[in-house]
């Protein structure tokens, strides 16, 4: 574990206040450590004297966007899944206090399992496991697309209006915010997808960011228990989700994988049969699927260029996964316009 003087953006004094606050039982000290690859909101691994393990997540450091990184929003979000079948970590606590701590602060149950998050992991599995990991993540996507909003109280979650038109619009603005660079290439793109949006059939929970380093898998069956990163979940059109987890989804010989490229290894299914699996469960229009996935595509690169800025802003938000490289952005960016005029847009 690390030292916890040592540790950037936790105050330990301060978290241990609040574990008393809570009611929760622990053994000093708590010791913490950051966990995960991810560059957006930061996440720790809190352990006490006697073993116990919780998670803790906080925004990032440095100036953030307007709306990004809520993670008390993300909190209700997993909060509400809570009385359903979608597996997310149980909520047990939200900080929400300047006068306590400089960020929102989020504490989670620790779920045990196996993340797929570097090449060592998936390479370790055998490709019986990589399949029955692969084919779990469509049948999560569909239960999460199943969710009973007003049920759950999430109907009021974000707006109703069509999903294609709302994230074109949020991820345009976000990329004139946060670019290192003018790019005709993902301009052309943009004006593609606007013109092409499809009609909106359906309004559901979306996910926003579900893909293999994103879940945490049984050791001992590969399905995913966990679903993780709900920060950028909102209500829209489900295929959205699947169109994203196609857009990380990389098949051999392509070179938007970048150091990641696990859906390349014997045993994880290729990009069809992902879609295959999803729409024989949902029923839901394949035509409209890859519309998706080119805007997942574009969404993926906007994202990667805001985490080259915030590491150029703010090298302390630098992660173990390493920052985005520009020739992977620009092969992303290649392959949605790829996707693009193969589906006739």
């Amino acid at each position: 574990m690390s030292d916890t003087r040592e540790i950037v953006g936790i105050d330990p004094a301060a978290v241990t206040r609040w574990f008393t606050a809570l009611g929760i039982e622990y053994a000093t000290p708590l010791r913490f450590d950051r966990i995960g690859l991810g560059q957006s909101n930061l996440t720790y691994l809190v352990c006490d004297e006697a073993g116990r393990r919780w998670v803790l997540r906080r925004p990032p450091l440095g100036q953030l966007l307007a709306s990004a990184h809520d993670v008390v929003r993300e909190a209700r979000i997993m909060s509400a899944l809570e009385s359903t079948d979608v597996p997310a970590p149980r909520i047990l606590g939200v900080l929400d206090d300047p006068a306590v701590a400089e960020a929102p602060l989020v504490l989670m149950e620790y779920v045990d399992g196996q993340v797929v998050d570097t090449m060592t992991i998936a390479e370790s599995l055998t490709p019986h496991r990589r399949r029955a990991i692969a084919e779990s993540l469509p049948h999560t996507l569909a239960k999460i697309h199943a969710v009973d909003l007003a049920a759950v109280g999430l109907s009021d979650l974000a707006s109703h209006k069509p999903y294609a038109q709302r994230q074109i619009k949020r991820w345009s603005g976000q990329w004139e915010k946060s670019k290192t660079r003018e790019l005709p290439e993902l301009d052309e793109l943009t004006g593609r997808l606007t013109a092409a949006m499809p009609q909106q059939r359906e309004v559901t929970l979306v996910h926003g960011d579900f893909h293999l380093r994103n879940v945490i898998t049984s050791h001992a069956t590969g399905a995913v228990t966990a679903a993780l990163d709900w920060e950028l979940s909102t209500l829209g059109d489900p295929l959205a989700d699947m169109g994203s987890l196609l857009a990380y989804w990389v098949e051999p010989g392509e070179n938007t994988g970048g150091d990641f490229p696990a859906s390349t290894l014997d045993g994880f299914p290729n990009r069809a049969e992902m879609a295959r699996i999803y729409l024989d469960r949902t029923g839901r229009d394949p035509a409209a699927l890859r519309y998706w996935h080119s805007l997942g595509l574009w969404k993926f690169a906007i994202i990667a260029e805001g985490v080259v800025r915030r590491a150029i802003d703010t090298p302390q938000n630098k992660a173990a996964a390493g920052t985005p490289t520009i020739e992977r952005i620009d092969a992303v960016i290649s392959k949605a316009l790829e996707i693009a005029d193969s589906a006739g847009f």
